[in-house]
């Protein structure tokens, strides 16, 4: 597609299971576009059934990058993937297509959108003394100097690093960087929780236990990637902690629990223009129309 004006940014936001991927693949592929996933779980190799990644056939009408990005047990903070974002958005508007950032994980986004400088590395005696506190200790810790926690609460390494970046005094932006389009989907509450349970027994259909359990031997269960989502809980049932039925009635808690997580953060952005997908969808195609 050739756009006579400068090719913007697109950014869609909003809770999992809101229906975002869809909607963005629409998009791009009619207006020529390429989908960089904001997901700081789709970063890691192998954890496709885990993670929703999209599917062979959504890659095959859209690009998508920001997937697979690292091993199981390796770091990647936001730091990196502002990096990578940043890298990606030229290469796209290089070959003259639309660059989109479509994803849940808001402070991958943000540290685009708002040009996040993010200063020194950690404090090597701080991070130690942070990683003898148990992770009740962390979350107090983070009560009692009003910092938010991470999506993924439950892993002690995103909560350490969470205190550490708020220590860091982050510089960004007051305002997203120019020619920036950001969507928030809105979606109706008990219909959002009816899409996670349903996108949750499709997990389970895919074979996302056995997934976990080739992860698991092969990248150890202490690891990034194993402390998250469903694989914690896929290893308690594997050990027979749980029943199969607890597992799955755990993993919709867990998942719902992370979408309010998830709009509690994209909230607080006074930028995102909020629709339903109907009138993000048509917001869209009116926008992109007016620059062919």
């Amino acid at each position: 597609m050739n756009l006579h004006k400068e090719l913007p940014l697109v950014v869609i936001v909003g809770p999992t299971a809101s229906g975002k991927t869809s909607l963005a693949i629409e998009i791009a592929e009619k207006y020529g576009g390429e989908i960089i996933c904001a997901d700081s779980r789709s970063i890691y190799k192998g954890t496709d059934i885990g993670t929703a990644k999209p599917s062979e056939q959504d890659r095959l009408r859209v690009p998508h990058w920001g997937l697979d990005l690292v091993e199981p047990g390796d770091y990647f903070s936001a730091v990196d993937f502002k990096t990578y974002a940043n890298n990606k958005i030229k290469e796209i508007k290089s070959r003259g297509n639309i660059p989109f950032i479509v994803g849940g994980t808001g402070l991958y986004v943000d540290s685009v959108v708002f040009d996040y400088q993010f200063g020194k590395k950690a404090d090597i005696i701080f991070r130690e003394k942070l990683e003898a506190l148990t992770l009740e200790q962390l979350h107090e810790y983070c009560k009692n100097n009003n910092i938010t926690l991470p999506e993924n609460q439950k892993n002690k390494r995103y909560v350490i690093r969470a205190i550490e970046q708020n220590g860091l005094n982050v510089s960004k932006l007051d305002c997203p960087i120019e020619d920036t389009i950001i969507i928030g989907l809105l979606v109706d509450r008990e219909l959002l929780r009816s899409r996670i349970d349903t996108r949750a027994e499709q997990l389970f259909d895919d074979g996302v236990v056995d997934e976990a359990k080739v992860l698991g031997e092969m990248y150890g269960w202490d690891n990034e990637a194993m402390k998250g989502n469903i694989y914690p809980l896929a290893h308690s049932y594997l050990l027979g902690d749980i029943s199969y039925e607890e597992l799955k009635a755990k993993f919709k808690i867990l998942d719902w629990r992370l979408a309010k997580r998830q709009m509690s953060w994209l909230k607080r952005n006074p930028y995102i223009k909020w629709l339903s997908v109907n009138e993000a969808r048509k917001f869209l195609l009116n926008q992109l129309a007016k620059r062919s």
